[in-house]
């Protein structure tokens, strides 16, 4: 695969995506090895694109098999769910939700096919999608429907400018639910799970090695139960009983240090377990540069990892630094495709 092409969801039209989406197809215009095309509206594209402040073409598309026209053209491919009627920037709006759920519909479907190579997703708002009719939580489990998987799981990347060639990829064991509710649902096997998990996709996203540190949720580790007794009940054994299988894991190891550990090179991921514990850390380091990779769909898919900024959204003020890394993750990632295809094609 010498020139992926890659289908960019607008988002919400309403928040900062048609914004960074025409910052990072500018961006991309003209360079070689890549063609990125936005699937949404192309009015809510090229609103975007005025409010950024771009002296760009918007060339609507058909097909995603059209050649780029070169610097200065961004390509869209309209859904046709808006036409010139755009929602007011910064609201939750019904049509909004529904020209987002569209774009990811039409992006996906694309993927599915082989017309497209990735899909990079801009944010949405979920309170839009449901007052549109969608009962997912949010892009992931909408993806994991329209691709038949049951179970996907969330992989940020983080940039890592300490040691060239080093990005350390986190994992999470449980994802949108309540701190005590993620603490419920830490046992043995759920954790056993998500180490395999991580390793496979370590090993797809192109880790034949990995080494793969499970994070700990007591202070200290516990303290050998002094303060919490997780560690030793449930994440330990589940560590233990990868390593009697082979893998090269690491763990428990207390969550204050991990973090660093595996961004001076000893690790090429961690597994977290729960929402914060993953995200503080990533974001704090790096947050326009690190993003999400979903796991376990038969597609690759990227995408920025934070909303849809209501208050600035029209402003021109939105960074595409996440934007532009998700879609330079796309291109480094299309190789894999293939065997992101042949592991997870069957579904989980």
């Amino acid at each position: 695969m010498t020139s992926p092409v890659l289908a960019l969801t607008l988002g919400d039209p309403a928040g900062i995506g048609p914004e960074i989406t025409a910052r990072t197809l500018a961006d991309a215009a003209g360079q070689d090895g890549h063609h990125g095309i936005a699937v949404g509206d192309t009015e809510a594209l090229r609103r975007g694109a005025r409010a950024a402040g771009l002296d760009v073409e918007v060339r609507e598309v058909t097909d995603f098999a059209t050649p780029p026209a070169g610097p200065g053209v961004i390509d869209v491919l309209d859904t046709g769910v808006l036409g010139r009627s755009l929602p007011d920037w910064g609201t939750v709006d019904a049509r909004a939700g529904r020209a987002a759920v569209a774009a990811i519909e039409t992006a996906t479907r694309a993927a599915l096919d082989g017309a497209v190579d990735g899909v990079v997703t801009a944010p949405i708002n979920k309170e839009a999608i449901w007052q549109a009719g969608s009962t997912h939580l949010g892009h992931t489990e909408m993806l994991g429907e329209l691709t038949g998987v049951t179970r996907q799981d969330t992989m940020f990347v983080v940039r890592n400018t300490a040691v060239p060639g080093h990005h350390l990829r986190i994992f999470f064991t449980t994802r949108h639910v309540a701190l005590r509710e993620a603490l419920d649902q830490l046992t043995r096997e759920r954790v056993g799970r998500s180490i395999r998990e991580a390793e496979t996709a370590l090993r797809v996203f192109g880790t034949p090695r990995p080494r793969l540190a499970v994070a700990a949720v007591n202070p200290h580790g516990g303290e050998n139960g002094a303060f919490g007794d997780e560690e030793i009940v449930h994440i330990g054994p589940a560590c233990e009983a990868a390593r009697a299988d082979g893998l090269d894991v690491t763990g428990p190891v207390p969550a204050d240090s991990v973090f660093h550990q595996g961004l001076t090179g000893r690790f090429d991921g961690v597994l977290s377990h729960f929402h914060d514990q993953g995200h503080i850390p990533a974001k704090t380091y790096d947050f326009a540069g690190t993003i999400s990779v979903t796991v376990g769909l038969p597609i690759l898919r990227t995408s920025v990892d934070h909303g849809t900024a209501f208050d600035i959204a029209g402003t021109g003020q939105a960074d595409h630094g996440t934007m532009l890394s998700a879609y330079q993750a796309a291109v480094d990632y299309s190789p894999s495709v293939p065997l992101i295809r042949e592991t997870y094609g069957q579904g989980r």
